[in-house]
């Protein structure tokens, strides 16, 4: 890891205050799976992914994560953030690569991401290149059929430049995965299909990229990497709060969550 952890701390907290902040702004979103989902987008964007690397965010509503980064890494106006959800606004509810600079596929119906990070990964063997793949799956999501068709195509390709990871949150928008529709052994489907797996703690950055780097060195096939992590994480009133997947804080809970954040000055 070529960067301090202390980095990658001033910007998570940086990317958690901007969740809250364009969150409280818009009146709307998805605070729960943003939140849920810091440290592996940091991972990624501050320190693995290189030039002509693509991703995918297909857990599409966890946007304000994704763009809080995108703006700090100079694809557009950090005041664009404000804006999100608002009618003309480049922010979108879910990503869209038409509107948004730095998007590299519209997402937001979930199950479709994984299918789309294939044909980046199919395209990058076409062209002999040494690009990467990246696609990020919340657990509600592999609910969705299509998942497991990707999941099958992916490893039929032999699709080594492709890694997924699971936002293993255990929470999705009517309550657990476990309550709504069991994923049972996640671990299992993916090693039954024939990916390589890995487990890991999804706030633990220096796990994460440490993990992504052996991931690099596995040939043959794809590889998944479920990352446990907790809904809601940083916000001590949204932590493992199902209530928290799609309902944008108030005013007062805004100013709470950003005293915890330390980011008032």
């Amino acid at each position: 890891m070529s960067k301090e952890l202390e980095y990658f701390k001033s910007k998570t907290d940086m990317i958690r205050r901007d969740i809250i902040t364009m969150l409280g702004e818009a009146g709307s979103g998805h605070p729960g799976g943003s939140l849920s989902a810091v440290e592996i987008l940091s991972s990624l964007y501050y320190e693995l992914m290189e030039k002509g690397d693509k991703f995918v965010l297909s857990k599409g509503h966890s946007a304000p994560a994704l763009y809080s980064i995108l703006a700090d890494k100079g694809y557009f106006a950090k005041k664009e953030l404000m804006t999100l959800r608002k009618l003309g606004s480049i922010l979108q509810g879910h990503p869209d690569m038409k509107k948004t600079p730095g998007v590299h596929f519209s997402t937001g119906s979930l199950g479709q991401g994984l299918s789309a990070a294939n044909g980046m990964a199919i395209a990058a063997k076409y062209d002999k290149s040494d690009q990467r793949i990246y696609v990020l799956l919340g657990d509600g999501e592999l609910q969705e059929g299509q998942i497991w068709e990707a999941v099958m195509t992916a490893r039929h390709r032999r699709l080594d430049n492709l890694i997924a990871y699971v936002d293993h949150n255990n929470l999705q928008i009517d309550g657990s995965c476990v309550e709504v529709k069991s994923l049972d052994k996640i671990k299992e489907k993916f090693l039954s299909f024939g990916w390589g797996v890995f487990t890991i703690d999804g706030h633990d950055i220096k796990s994460i990229i440490e993990t992504t780097r052996k991931a690099w060195q596995v040939k043959g096939k794809p590889v998944c990497i479920i990352s446990n992590t907790i809904k809601g994480k940083g916000i001590s009133f949204m932590e493992d709060e199902v209530g928290w997947h799609g309902k944008a804080p108030s005013k007062e809970e805004v100013e709470l969550a950003l005293k915890e954040l330390k980011g008032v000055e």
